[in-house]
């Protein structure tokens, strides 16, 4: 029993190693080929401690001291607003809040003529709430179905939709990495933008398979939701904080904002992460339109085609939802 009691240990403390080892190759200070040599040491030096020093609990303190050592490190690493950032996410959104108006500052419209060329421009728009009709959401494929980009866009009468993408804020030179997404290598950031933007630029220019979905959301919760999020945008003028990959992403963020507005919302689903299947769970909870089988919903949801032939047309948002499966149908 001991003896597998310390196995069982050992394959814990392995795992939690194997997790510290990739954060000091990421996060480390110093040029990538020091970080990768004090990971290395670290690893090694953990294997040689559980293997060779004995009696178990000695080794086991060795252990821990390294792991506290290293959680002081890891406190120390902070995320900032001061950087050089990628012409995309330079400027952070700020929303003045006035009784029913909302005034975005830094609404980003940028005129793409590929992914890496285009004119930078950013808009103040202010919206009013008692317009509010809907929400929506974009689900954005570049890889494997499993994962998505997600993108809750507010519709509004009299007014373009507002959509919020939340990302990482790279800097120049950086490029995403999934898994550097787990070890504070980016802050986070909310691109508030309009659909033309952080659509197009998905659909026209890096090739993505992009559905927009409408969403049966009563006005009281979107707006609800909306006023969460310009919580969390003006935050983060004040305080930056770290994208994680699996706890604070495009996803697991909107569940968070969900949660602070509607507190019974349904318990965890391993969708949220595996976030590419989020749209069988909307359909599920009879949050999109649920009168055609999913398959077909899913079908009539994809936009591509829609958003390429818009492209450039002012009523782009309107084009790219003729013809999609919605449970409003009073909504335009």
């Amino acid at each position: 029993m001991k003896r597998a009691a310390t196995v069982a240990v050992s394959i814990a403390i392995l795992l939690v190693t194997a997790w510290w080892t990739l954060a000091l190759v990421f996060a480390g200070p110093g040029p990538a080929w020091l970080r990768i040599g004090v990971a290395t040491v670290y690893a090694l030096g953990t294997l040689a401690t559980l293997l060779w020093l004995r009696p178990f609990r000695r080794a086991l303190a060795v252990w821990g001291l390294a792991l506290i050592g290293l959680l002081v490190w890891w406190n120390t690493l902070r995320p900032s607003n001061e950087g050089d950032w990628q012409a995309d996410v330079a400027r952070l959104a700020r929303v003045e809040v006035r009784g029913e108006r909302l005034i975005f500052h830094n609404v980003r419209n940028f005129d793409y003529r590929t992914e890496t060329e285009f004119t930078p421009r950013y808009e103040d728009r202010t919206y009013d709430l008692s317009a509010l009709r809907g929400v929506d959401i974009f689900m954005s494929y570049w890889g494997s179905p499993a994962i998505a980009h997600t993108i809750m866009s507010w519709q509004f009468e009299n007014a373009p939709p507002l959509a919020i993408s939340i990302e990482t804020r790279k800097r120049k030179g950086q490029e995403y990495s999934a898994l550097k997404g787990f070890f504070k290598q980016y802050e986070i950031t909310y691109v508030v933008a309009d659909e033309r933007d952080v659509v197009a630029l998905r659909t026209n220019h890096r090739g993505e398979n992009v559905y927009l979905y409408r969403l049966r959301v009563n006005p009281a919760l979107a707006r609800a939701l909306l006023l969460d999020y310009v919580g969390s945008i003006n935050a983060l003028v004040e305080r930056p904080q770290f994208y994680n990959a699996l706890v604070d992403n495009c996803t697991t963020s909107i569940r968070r904002h969900a949660e602070h507005v509607e507190p019974d919302a349904p318990p965890f689903d391993w969708r949220l992460l595996a976030n590419g299947y989020l749209d069988q769970r909307l359909y599920e909870r009879n949050i999109i339109d649920t009168r055609l089988p999913f398959a077909e919903v899913r079908r009539l949801s994809h936009i591509d085609g829609k958003a390429k032939a818009a492209d450039r047309d002012p009523v782009f948002s309107r084009r790219i939802r003729e013809g999609l499966p919605d449970p409003r149908p009073s909504v335009q």
